[in-house]
């Protein structure tokens, strides 16, 4: 059975449960013990009574009566005293009866098979007896009362160091280098042995997350150079008059596939900060910029493949700006994915007040595979080319990382439709509040 209640209120309710249990336990250990108690006293009582008025009745002494309270019958007593009808079925020892909407108390006894009766009301009995159960209710209630307030003060006694261990786990500081061990501030308890895990767990983040940007820091910073002396070797043999259309197409390719290679290099060694702190290495622009930058690089890409290539770029100018680098390898990857997986008709990129979307007449993707597939490695059915199925992975973690929304949605009669949504405030209000610039 799975609880949906917070530990603090299981353990008030646990409180309740157990108070619940004992004190009602105890209050009607008390109502029976008292009730038996006192139902002994009366019968003894009325036991008493019956046998002095049986003495009397034996010297024939009848210049003693009964209490005001009883009544006294027997066989074949005179006026008053002659047994009813409906006390003649009573058999020997104790009763209550009841006679008149009145309840009494019972005493008979039967001697040379003659029954003697001796009634006495009840009404202050069962006063006294509603009087108990009161002062029982009330004082279940409070004790009650009592111990879900009890419960809520020792709930939050024992909670605050587990929720204060709580705050210090999601507190992003935990995960840098210099971030102190939490198990001295806590007892040696199971609290303590839960601060230790959380240390030897997020110690092993730390050491992992550490030789992955380290790793992907050097990868980036080692590409550089190679890809600097591509870029330059281009430059030269675009500068050679000697070379011929199809041989400056292909330098042309070659420079655009460099100059991406630098973007993506740029994205992973921003990627790979231990902080946002992109202002040092990353440039801003406008959705519009960025749409037209990627338009210029892919146009002919995809119209020398027969495609015809879309461009609704006609939205107001908005002073937003975003960071170029990780915008245009978002932009880039799925115009990439798009003319990879399409083979006839169109690729459509448009862009909206606080996004865009690049939409496809391609072989499409499966409803069941779409969610799958912005995870590493995934690729769809149409398997082409030598891909690692990373891009689409990529443009997922830019988006967590930087608050962006990437949505998949099936085009008809078939195709893709990729959504980003890009809610940043503009720059001037992150400047005044502090914040990062997306």
């Amino acid at each position: 059975m799975e609880f949906k209640q917070s530990l603090a209120q299981r353990i008030i309710i646990a409180f309740a449960l157990m108070s619940a249990l004992v004190a009602g336990a105890f209050a009607f250990g008390i109502v029976a013990t008292v009730h038996l108690v006192e139902e002994r006293l009366i019968s003894a009582v009325l036991g008493g009574d019956l046998q002095r008025l049986l003495r009397m009745d034996s010297i024939s002494d009848w210049s003693h009566r009964p209490r005001p309270d009883q009544l006294f019958y027997f066989n074949g007593g005179r006026d008053d005293f002659e047994l009813p009808k409906d006390l003649q079925h009573l058999k020997r020892g104790f009763h209550e009866v009841f006679r008149d909407q009145l309840s009494y108390h019972a005493m008979v006894e039967v001697v040379d098979g003659r029954h003697y009766v001796l009634l006495q009301d009840q009404s202050d009995f069962e006063e006294r007896e509603r009087v108990l159960f009161a002062v029982v209710v009330v004082g279940f209630v409070l004790s009650l009362a009592l111990a879900v307030f009890l419960g809520w003060i020792l709930a939050r006694r024992v909670m605050a160091p587990v929720i204060r261990l709580a705050r210090q786990v999601r507190h992003r500081d935990q995960l840098l280098g210099l971030a102190p061990p939490l198990a001295p501030d806590y007892a040696a308890d199971e609290v303590g042995q839960l601060a230790v895990a959380f240390d030897d767990t997020l110690g092993r983040l730390r050491d992992a997350l550490t030789r992955e940007r380290l790793f992907t820091s050097d990868v980036s910073h080692e590409l550089r150079t190679p890809l600097m002396v591509l870029a330059t070797s281009c430059e030269l043999l675009m500068e050679n008059p000697a070379l011929d259309g199809r041989a400056r197409n292909q330098v042309e390719r070659i420079a655009r596939a460099t100059e991406e290679m630098r973007e993506l290099v740029k994205t992973f060694l921003m990627l790979a900060r231990a902080q946002h702190d992109e202002g040092a290495i990353a440039s801003r622009a406008t959705l519009r910029e960025v749409a037209d930058d990627l338009i210029g690089v892919w146009r002919d890409t995809i119209e020398q493949k027969g495609l015809t290539l879309y461009y609704d770029g006609q939205v107001s100018a908005s002073p937003v700006l975003y960071n170029s680098t990780f915008l245009q390898s978002v932009m880039g990857n799925l115009l990439r994915n798009a003319a990879h997986y399409t083979d006839h008709g169109y690729i459509r990129l448009s862009l909206q007040a606080n996004g865009f979307s690049v939409e496809d007449s391609g072989v499409g993707i499966p409803e069941e595979q779409r969610e799958a597939m912005f995870r590493p490695f995934v690729r769809g059915d149409e398997r082409r080319g030598e891909g690692l199925g990373l891009g689409l992975s990529l443009v997922q973690r830019i988006c967590d990382d930087q608050g962006w929304r990437v949505t998949l949605t099936a085009t008809l009669p078939h195709g893709c439709r990729f959504q980003v949504d890009l809610n940043p405030k503009p720059e001037l209000e992150q400047q005044q509040e502090g914040a990062p610039v997306h």
